[in-house]
């Protein structure tokens, strides 16, 4: 019996062929792999302004709501200090003027005046708890229809403890100043009373304890005060002789002794104003 020899297996086709390629049996080509091409872009300009805006509405929040918490942290403090303390402002008066000297010159168009005011001042502190200490006091005068100066001085400060009441003088004194005509001439009365004010800047500072604060422009401003010149010495008197021949007047005596003064002892009250500085503007 003759041996049959099968046909070797056949091998499988290529998936082209085996699908049944539109081709007809062709084998497709390899694809080239192309690299994109790189395309630099710009940066996105309206997200950056969204984000700066964002970024400015941000803080400007934050910083109003610091300011807000401070200053309800300030007033609380204050309230917490007033509740407490109680503070209240100094008051002064001037108790008593006199004006002890008075020379006004008849010159119509450069007047010299000489002239010396004495003043007491009482200061009361009506704090509890409150000490205040001053600087020194720059004490002035004028007339008050048109303020024609009428001298200054200086007053070394002092420490005004709690519930005390301090007494002390000021004399303002003018020595030879020229006045303006118009308003010498108008004011000042050789007799007869006139209307004077009287102001006194300082530097004021509180003491609470041991711990003080910073010190503030004060000044104290006293208007309506009334002074009169003094009395001046009367005219020796001739001595007739007995044949009626006129003899050497009587000396005269020293003026400072024979001239008088008159004392204003009503109380006179003074506001008291804090002056704020900011630059170059005091308020």
């Amino acid at each position: 019996m003759a041996d049959r020899v099968y046909p070797a297996a056949k091998p499988n086709p290529p998936p082209a062929m085996a699908n049944g390629g539109g081709d007809g049996g062709v084998p497709p080509k390899p694809q080239m792999y192309q690299r994109p091409i790189y395309r630099p872009q710009g940066p996105a300009k309206g997200k950056r302004g969204r984000s700066c805006r964002c970024s400015f509405c941000c803080t400007f929040c934050w910083a109003l709501l610091v300011i807000v918490l401070l200053a309800v942290l300030a007033a609380a403090a204050g309230g917490i200090f007033y509740l407490l303390y109680r503070p209240q402002r100094p008051s002064f008066s001037v108790s008593s003027v006199r004006l002890t000297s008075f020379n006004l010159s008849s010159s119509a168009t450069a007047p010299v005046l000489t002239d010396t005011i004495q003043l007491t001042v009482t200061a009361k502190n009506p704090n509890k708890k409150l000490v205040y200490f001053y600087d020194d006091f720059s004490f002035s005068a004028a007339t008050s229809a048109n303020d024609v100066p009428l001298g200054d001085v200086t007053v070394p400060g002092f420490a005004h403890q709690a519930g005390n009441t301090t007494i002390f003088t000021a004399t303002i004194a003018a020595a030879a100043v020229t006045v303006d005509p118009s308003g010498a001439g108008s004011d000042l009365k050789k007799s007869g009373a006139f209307s004077v004010s009287v102001d006194a800047d300082t530097r004021a500072g509180v003491k609470v304890g041991s711990l003080k604060t910073k010190k503030m422009d004060i000044q104290v401003r006293c208007d309506g005060i009334k002074v009169t010149p003094p009395t001046p010495p009367p005219a020796p008197k001739k001595v007739k002789g007995k044949n009626g021949t006129a003899l050497a007047p009587a000396p005269a005596l020293d003026t400072a002794e024979t001239t008088t003064a008159t004392v204003s002892t009503a109380a006179h009250s003074c506001t008291v104003r804090v002056r704020v500085k900011i630059g170059k503007w005091t308020f």
